[in-house]
C-alpha cells in the first residue's frame, strides 16, 4: 500500500505549520487511548503548546501517517519534521533527559521520594507478582494524581526505591508526585485493593445532600459531576453542576484556588478521590457529596431517577 499524494501533502504542510505535531488518538483536552494520554501527558510537563492532530477523525491520516513515517503504531510524535517515536520511546527519552534536552527544559528532578508502605500492601505485592520473574514493579502517577500499577521490565533511567521490602520504579514526573505517599491494602464497597493517599494539610471534607441544597441555593459552591457520560444519560447532572469529563480537569484545577468546590458522583465513592486529587493542587475547601446523585434523588428530588 503506498501513501497517496494529496495525504503526503497534507501531513507535510502540518510538519512545516507546527514545530512540534502530535498523531495521537483524541485530543490533547481528552485522548481516547491510554497510549495517547500518557504521551499528552508527557508533553504537558515540558511543552506550554503544541499541535495535535486527531487521527480518529481523519481515516485519511490515521492511515497515511503510518505509511509516511514507517511507523506502524500511534501515537506519534514529530519534531522539527522528523519522527521522534511512540508512547515507549517517548518515554524512555524522558526518563533519560534527552526529551528535556531535545525542548530545551530543565533537565528532571532524579531525587529518589520517600514513601510508606504498610505490611498489608508489602504482602499482597509480594503474592501478587510471585511469578512475574523479570519484571519490575511500576507506579505511575499523572498530573492529575491518578496513579496506576503495572509490571514492566526495568530501565536505567528509572527511579528505583525500597518501601517495606518492595521494589518501585518511577518515572522523574511520578517520583516527585510521590514524595509522601502511603500505599496501602484496603477494603472498600467496590473490593480490596491497593490505596495511594497523598500527604495533604487540608482535610477533604463530606457534604449531605441537604447541605448541598442551601449552598446551591446561595450560589456560593461550584458543584462538579464526576460520573461518566453513561450514569449522566440515566440522569441528568443538576443544572448547577459542571461535567469534568465536558470540560477537562486541567480547565477546572484552572479555576482560583479559594474556590469551594463539591464534588458528586452516583454513590459518593469516585467522588473522594477525584476530590482528593484537587486538594493536591491547592484547593483548601473540597467538599465530596455523600451518598452522590442517588441521595440526591431519594431525599432532596424525586423526580431525578435513580439507577
Amino acid at each position: 500500500m503506498s501513501l497517496d499524494s494529496a495525504t503526503r501533502e497534507r501531513i507535510e504542510n502540518l510538519l512545516k505549520d507546527h514545530r512540534v505535531v502530535l498523531f495521537m488518538k483524541g485530543t490533547r483536552q481528552q485522548p481516547m487511548c491510554g497510549f495517547s494520554a500518557a504521551v499528552t501527558n508527557t508533553l504537558n510537563e515540558l511543552l506550554p503548546d503544541y499541535h495535535t492532530v486527531n487521527v480518529l477523525e481523519d481515516p485519511d491520516i490515521r492511515e497515511g501517517i503510518k505509511l509516511f513515517g514507517n511507523w506502524p503504531t500511534l501515537p506519534q510524535l514529530y519534531v522539527d519534521g522528523e519522527l521522534i517515536g511512540g508512547a515507549d520511546i517517548i518515554r524512555q527519552m524522558y526518563g533519560s533527559g534527552e526529551l528535556h534536552q531535545l525542548f530545551g527544559a530543565t533537565p528532571p528532578d532524579r531525587t529518589p521520594p520517600e514513601i510508606t508502605m504498610t505490611d498489608k500492601a508489602a504482602e499482597a505485592i509480594r503474592q501478587g507478582t510471585a511469578n512475574a520473574q523479570g519484571m519490575a514493579l511500576h507506579l505511575e502517577i499523572g498530573p492529575d494524581y491518578s496513579a496506576g500499577f503495572q509490571l514492566a521490565p526495568g530501565s536505567e533511567h528509572d527511579i528505583v526505591i525500597v518501601a517495606n521490602g518492595i521494589e518501585v520504579h518511577f518515572d522523574p514526573a511520578s517520583a516527585q508526585r510521590a514524595k509522601g505517599i502511603v500505599i496501602d491494602w484496603v477494603s472498600t464497597l467496590q473490593g480490596e485493593g491497593l490505596s495511594l493517599k497523598f500527604p495533604s494539610a487540608v482535610e477533604l471534607k463530606s457534604m449531605s445532600v441537604q447541605e448541598l441544597k442551601q449552598r446551591l441555593t446561595k450560589g456560593d459552591i461550584t458543584l462538579i459531576d464526576v460520573r461518566p457520560a453513561q450514569g449522566r444519560m440515566m440522569a441528568a447532572p443538576l443544572p448547577q453542576a459542571r461535567v469534568l469529563e465536558e470540560e477537562g480537569y486541567a480547565t477546572l484545577a484552572a479555576l482560583p484556588k479559594e474556590t469551594t468546590l463539591a464534588f458528586i458522583c452516583h454513590h459518593g465513592i469516585s467522588s473522594r478521590s477525584t476530590a482528593e486529587r484537587f486538594i493536591t493542587h491547592g484547593f483548601t475547601n473540597v467538599y465530596s457529596v455523600d451518598g452522590g446523585m442517588d441521595a440526591w434523588a431519594a431525599e432532596i428530588d424525586s423526580s431525578v431517577p435513580r439507577y
